[in-house]
């Protein structure tokens, strides 16, 4: 089966036809080339999604990603990277095997394809022009046969006719002769003419022709073939990259099934323990005897149940609720307004004035009418211009010793890479000191003296953080002794005086906890000077009522919470101040933001009078 002698006079046809093969050939070069664009896109898209969902540096977001389920998802976004990594190796390896390869080779075989058309056309022409050739020599030599004829014809006229001279009859004669010779010699030239025509044919047509077809012929089937091994290459690219796909789908799976629900709940657990104890039973009342109401000694400390030990000053044992309960003077005066467009008895959104209302508050706050030491007052301060404890103070005892436990480890690193440093300086101090050619000693002299500084300077602080983790160790209660009353710690102290008056938790400005060591600077104070504050005394009376108009979320020190529509006791009026004292029941009382409440005083008060 060859072109050459099946297709012998079909040159046109396979002219088309080859330019039609590298038209496919270019138009699957395309095909490849567009995938690859789309491998690219669609591993861009793929990165971009997973750098979308890491978690932020330096955020809370980050500490998130302690928890397994966290951890796993984690993985599967680095997995989804590597993921996107094997379909850009798929586009980088079909850029190379394929479009660049079948791009070179098409520029190749169009250049082929031009030279066997350009040699099989020459042929054509070359047999065209013997053809042409032989036209011409058989029409001369069939107008000297006609050419001979007529003279022949008139020779014999002019020699029958008797009144022809002779000299006339010779003439025509020689011409009819001249005649004859010139066809013999066009017969002549025409079949030698012929002869090599149709040798050319045969060559054209049984040599050339065969051997140009066969050429494209050949040409043909290599471009099928190369298509047929590009197409493999196409598959084999995808083929290389599934295992490394399907270990990143593995170690998916591996993550998904590290995921512990009760390793979570063990972190949930260390994120958010404060180590204090739960509150005890309340003693029933009995309000039908005229006596003094009396609390439990291990209840709490308000009515958000904060779980603060009792205060116990020149020996007194009766407990005490901090800090609107049962005392003779009352808390410090709320901000003037909740916000800055707040008016006192004036119609506010509570979405609008939580916010403002905290904040204005928790200001205030920080300042008391009495600071028992001077730790206390330069802590509020801290608290009030922004800035966290250094001691950690602020925090519950189980999350202050994670922290400071935290901050003595990376004191530790640091030390240790301090003393690193100082180690290789005094060898190189060594080295030139033995080639005193490479560096002057005395040069280093300055950098180990500064480096030896630091790490005193970081022992100092580790061990003033030490000393507050001992100190927050030894005060959380043991595991088996959970049951033993937060207050009990506090029992030890001496009637007489209290050393160091924030050992006792305290709220701080900010509604937050505060402890201090017992081996600091004390101050001792007169268990009188404090009867003036924490003395016992009747729980104010009711004035009127209140309806909640919002729900209000009491969530500053001072302040209780109202949910809407519920009905409260008015036991202090709004002094001016847009604030309003009210109490739910014996041990729950607070401000609230007057525009928050409706207010009905008791006739024989102050009148009827009300506040919207």
């Amino acid at each position: 089966m060859s072109w050459g002698t099946e297709l012998w006079d079909q040159f046109d046809n396979l002219e088309k036809h080859t330019q039609w093969g590298i038209d496919i050939l270019e138009k699957y070069i395309k095909f490849v080339k567009e995938r690859t664009e789309i491998e690219l896109s669609y591993a861009k898209q793929l990165r971009n999604l997973s750098k979308k969902y890491q978690p932020k540096k330096n955020s809370k977001e980050e500490e998130e990603y302690r928890y397994t389920a966290c951890k796993a998802f984690l993985s599967t976004l680095n997995e989804m990277n590597d993921y996107a990594g094997q379909h850009e190796v798929i586009s980088e390896n079909m850029t190379s095997q394929i479009t660049v390869e079948l791009t070179r080779y098409v520029q190749d075989l169009k250049q082929e394809r031009k030279s066997h058309f350009h040699e099989g056309r020459k042929a054509q022409q070359h047999i065209e022009t013997c053809w042409k050739q032989l036209e011409s020599s058989k029409r001369r030599f069939e107008r000297d046969c006609k050419e001979a004829d007529r003279a022949q014809q008139y020779f014999e006229k002019m020699d029958a006719d008797i009144n022809v001279t002779k000299a006339d009859v010779e003439k025509a004669r020689q011409q009819a002769q001249t005649r004859h010779q010139m066809a013999e010699d066009s017969k002549a030239d025409y079949s030698l003419i012929l002869q090599k025509f149709n040798q050319e044919q045969r060559e054209y047509y049984y040599t050339h022709i065969p051997t140009i077809f066969q050429k494209i012929q050949e040409m043909e089937e290599r471009r099928i073939v190369r298509v047929g091994e590009s197409m493999k290459t196409y598959a084999e690219v995808d083929r290389q990259v599934i295992p490394i796909i399907g270990k990143c789908l593995d170690e998916i799976v591996k993550a998904a099934k590290s995921i512990d629900q009760k390793n979570d709940s063990q972190l949930v657990i260390e994120a958010y323990k404060s180590g204090f104890e739960p509150p005890g039973d309340i003693e029933f009342e009995d309000y039908t005897q005229p006596m003094k109401r009396t609390v439990s000694d291990n209840s709490l400390s308000n009515s958000r149940g904060e779980g603060k030990p009792e205060l116990k000053f020149g020996g007194k044992s009766k407990g005490k609720l901090w800090p609107f309960i049962k005392k003779n003077k009352p808390p410090p005066p709320p901000p003037a307004s909740a916000s800055p467009s707040a008016v006192p008895n004036g119609p506010q959104s509570p979405k609008q004035q939580k916010e403002p209302l905290s904040h204005r508050f928790n200001e205030f706050m920080t300042s008391k009418p009495k600071i028992h030491c001077f730790r206390s007052l330069k802590r509020g301060l801290s608290l009030k211009l922004g800035a966290a404890p250094e001691d950690f103070s602020n925090l519950p005892p189980e999350q202050r010793r994670k922290k400071l436990q935290q901050k003595v480890d990376e004191l530790n690193k640091d030390i240790q890479k301090e003393m690193d440093q100082r180690d290789a300086i005094t060898k190189m101090k060594d080295v030139y000191l033995k080639n005193p050619q490479m560096g002057d000693p005395a040069s280093l002299d300055h950098k180990l003296t500064e480096v030896s500084q630091n790490i005193e300077k970081l022992r100092l602080e580790a061990q003033k953080f030490e000393a507050w983790l001992a100190e927050v160790e030894g005060r959380l209660p043991a595991r088996s002794d959970q049951a033993r009353r937060q207050s009990g710690m506090y029992d030890t102290q001496s009637p007489a005086t209290v050393n160091n008056c924030a050992q006792d938790r305290e709220s701080s400005p900010d509604g937050s906890y505060t402890e201090e060591q017992s081996q600091e600077s004390e101050v001792k104070v007169l268990a009188t000077d404090f009867d003036d504050e924490f003395d016992d005394e009747e729980p104010l009376p009711a004035i009127g009522t209140c309806k909640a108009l919002y729900t209000f979320e009491g969530q500053n020190e001072g302040t209780i919470s109202v949910v809407e529509g519920e009905t409260l006791y008015v036991i202090e009026e709004d002094k001016g101040d847009g604030w309003t004292r009210i109490r739910r029941s014996e041990d729950e009382e607070g401000y609230v933001p007057t525009s928050y409440v409706e207010v009905y005083l008791d006739k024989n008060a102050k009148g009827a009078k009300t506040y919207i």
